[in-house]
């Protein structure tokens, strides 16, 4: 059970920290390996069947929690925005699968953070948002130093060296789609003030079934289901990534409602960075000097926009997004994109 001494243990901040970076790393080491290590010398090329299994495992996980806290299982808001939601989000993590037989993790990872710049804008245009000069200065800052790394240094996937740039393609689309995804599923919890499960069940199962009738369009069901037959490793490798992602929403959700987003985002700095290193030590993907100070320049610029924020105790990050966020009866919180909604 949850109580309000929960909140002030700094204990469990450092326990949903620990949850979020392990669970995400744990991921992103299961999504490489998945599209760009053969099994038994095939590759797998069914990138929304992924989708798929972690949308039902979701699913799964949002049922059970909705039962044992006593919420609503009927849609709180229209189901046609949790349909745009599902739509953009199915697709924005179909095509950061894909990017990856294109370009390298790192490159992947470089683009959550090269978002900033389309989920500002699509901040302005649905929400009319605005933000600070500091907001745009370091939004430009992180886009300088991805700019850098990906102009300095390989950047291209082990799976293909020749098609770095339909990679590059495929990442702007995760970032258009991914922008529009965050800004309005936080539009949907201010507006329809819908619980966290709620939201879960609602987005993942329409998520699910747009995988899936995508799957039956693309006549990719039947061939990714053989797939899984004749390599038992995937099976296992995909039910991990499944489950790691559902690990990772569970801890995200716990840490912004009891201590914040600015906590939040402090963990999501830390997750790129230590997702980079391992990814580049377990695969021994190259990286020249210059790289790395691209790198530099973008997790300052993270850790600054982080620690500021804290110094000024800005009330707008402090308070919760969805009201009544602390009370018992309504437990939303924001969405964002490190669940693979997230993911």
């Amino acid at each position: 059970m949850e109580g309000p001494q929960r909140a002030t243990n700094p204990a469990w901040c450092v326990f949903y920290g620990v949850g979020i970076i392990g669970s995400l790393v744990l991921y992103g080491i299961f999504q490489e390996g998945i599209m760009t290590v053969p099994y038994d010398g095939s590759l797998f090329t069914f990138s929304v069947f992924l989708v798929l299994c972690n949308r039902l495992a979701a699913v799964l996980f949002a049922v059970i929690m909705a039962q044992v806290k006593g919420e609503s299982m009927g849609n709180q808001a229209p189901i046609w925005k949790y349909l745009i939601v599902s739509l953009s989000n199915v697709y924005a993590s179909s095509c950061q699968y894909e990017a990856l037989k294109y370009v390298s993790f790192a490159v992947q990872m470089l683009g959550k953070s090269f978002k900033m710049m389309p989920v500002m804008i699509w901040g302005i245009i649905i929400s009319g948002k605005s933000y600070s000069l500091r907001d745009w200065m370091v939004a430009l800052t992180v886009t300088a130093g991805c700019t850098e790394f990906l102009m300095t240094g390989p950047t291209h996937s082990k799976v293909d060296a020749t098609n770095s740039m339909k990679g590059f393609l495929l990442l702007g689309g995760f970032l258009a789609l991914d922008g529009l995804t965050s800004t309005f599923q936080e539009k949907l919890f201010k507006e329809h003030q819908t619980t966290k499960y709620n939201q879960m069940l609602y987005i993942n199962l329409l998520s699910a079934a747009v995988s899936f009738v995508t799957l039956l369009a693309t006549g990719n069901f039947l061939p990714a289901i053989t797939f899984s037959m004749e390599h038992p490793k995937f099976l296992a490798d995909c039910a991990l990534l499944s489950g790691s992602a559902v690990a990772s929403q569970w801890c995200i959700y716990s840490q912004i409602k009891e201590f914040g987003a600015l906590v939040f985002a402090a963990t999501m700095n830390v997750r790129q960075v230590v997702s980079i290193l391992v990814s580049y030590v377990k695969y021994h993907n190259p990286v020249t000097a210059l790289q790395i100070l691209g790198l530099l320049l973008i997790f300052a610029a993270l850790f600054f926009k982080s620690i500021a924020a804290m110094l000024e105790g800005s009330k707008s990050e402090k308070k919760p997004l969805i009201k009544g966020i602390i009370e018992d009866k309504v437990e939303g919180v924001p969405a964002t994109d490190a669940v693979d909604k997230k993911v």
